[in-house]
């Protein structure tokens, strides 16, 4: 889930709560805040706090709401776990703590420190173009043996990666496997895993609840018609030329469907208008899509005859 601000200091509640409305009621499994796509590094800490209670608030247990608790000092992970479970989340995630590189030993004993410590459920997640580090599968075995990790999310970008991931079901048959990159959600999840955490479903939360189910089910015509879409939101990332690109664009798209506040926070601005125009009308063409799936989707079979 993107943060919304209206300033760099100032949570945009009311937009908050218009995108958790907008994401819960679409059928989505669970939220994310203070991921990657939600810019938790350059938030205050003041901030952080708050968008977890805000949202664990708004979201009033209809959905499980995940934590982000990455940091460079483990103990501000523990405590913001702590402050999560007090707020009603449902688990906690950390990648590898960044800046110093980190040997894997180091990175398991982390993570299993970390489990101990935590008063909520783990999970791992694999974010290696941030913080420079990879969650090996020695790292990823060991940790699977803790009770208190639930599971990993996978944002390396590579499916071969992620099937490795998923032969640790040998080991823990309840763990849950998710995927990072949207564009490879429905393949991820036709692999035996079980789902994505999408940035682009902060902005069209049926396309990718539809898309998942449809690999769930098998429905392989119906997955390809779909990672067509999923595939032309990429578009919407390109509109920029960096990194944060991704938390721009939907910002840009969110403020346009008078969701909530386009502000990045700091050192990121948000687009200039020009920028903003090619999102509309990027934004435009998405909606006429949506609005002929979710028709075909309704269509009664004497209407398709």
């Amino acid at each position: 889930m993107v943060t919304p601000l209206k300033s760099r200091s100032e949570l945009d509640a009311r937009g908050l709560e218009k995108l958790i409305e907008h994401l819960v009621p679409a059928g989505i499994a669970g939220l994310f805040v203070l991921g990657t796509t939600g810019e938790a590094p350059s938030l205050e800490y003041r901030l952080r706090y708050e968008l977890v209670e805000r949202s664990c608030e708004f979201v009033n247990g209809r959905v499980p709401v995940l934590v982000g608790v990455t940091d460079s000092a483990p103990q501000e992970s523990v405590e913001l776990a702590n402050f999560a479970r007090d707020c009603g989340a449902s688990g906690i995630v950390a990648a590898p703590p960044y800046y110093f590189p980190i040997a894997a030993e180091d990175l398991s004993r982390y993570f299993l420190q970390l489990a101990d410590e935590s008063p909520l459920p783990l999970f791992l997640y694999n974010m290696p173009a941030c913080v420079k580090v990879s969650i090996g599968m020695e790292t990823a075995e060991q940790c699977a043996k803790h009770p208190n990790i639930l599971g990993i999310k996978d944002s390396g970008g590579s499916l071969e990666n992620f099937r490795r991931y998923l032969s640790l079901r040998e080991l823990r048959e309840d763990w849950t496997f998710l995927v990072g990159p949207e564009h490879l959600t429905t393949a991820a999840v036709l692999a035996g895993g079980h789902g994505g955490v999408n940035g682009g479903a902060n902005l069209l939360p049926k396309l990718f609840v539809e898309a998942c189910h449809a690999a769930e089910n098998g429905e392989l015509q119906l997955v390809a018609r779909l990672q067509q879409e999923i595939e032309s939101l990429g578009e919407l990332y390109t509109v920029g030329d960096d990194f944060v690109s991704v938390a721009r664009g939907l910002k840009a798209a969110l403020e346009l469907q008078g969701i909530c506040s386009s502000v990045m926070a700091p050192p990121f601005q948000q687009y200039d208008p020009p920028q903003i125009q090619k999102v509309r009308g990027l934004l435009a063409r998405w909606q006429r899509s949506e609005m002929e799936r979710s028709e075909t989707l309704t269509r009664s079979p004497s209407d398709a005859s």
